[in-house]
């Protein structure tokens, strides 16, 4: 099994930043691939952007130059830098990670309002 923490969710200013940690424990070593999800109110959980274990990243377009995915050297930190945040960033954003299975972490709220 593997674990997920997410942390780092706030409220922020539109043009702001935040960064989200997700850090995983347990069979680490059956990640192939792990990446950030988020879910607003009323809508389908949707694909923030993903990194695979050689380091591949896909990102939506929605987010693409502003958000930026990464991990820490030993692969048990998944990171995402998030600048020039919008209204529209608003959600609660999930980490997840799939190898043998998917699991999925508990949440973090991002809310981006003046």
């Amino acid at each position: 099994q593997v674990q997920l923490v997410e942390s780092g969710g706030g409220l922020v200013q539109p043009g702001g930043s935040l960064r989200l940690s997700c850090a995983a424990s347990g069979s680490i070593f059956s990640i192939g691939v792990m990446g950030w999800y988020r879910q607003a109110p009323g809508k389908q959980r949707e694909l923030v952007a993903v990194m695979t274990r050689g380091g591949t990243t896909t990102y939506a377009d929605s987010v693409k130059g502003r958000f930026t995915i990464s991990r820490d050297d030993a692969k048990t930190t998944l990171y995402l830098q998030m600048n020039s945040l919008k209204p529209e960033d608003t959600a609660v954003y999930y980490c997840k990670s799939k190898g043998l299975n998917e699991y999925w972490g508990q949440g973090t709220q991002v809310t981006v309002s003046s």
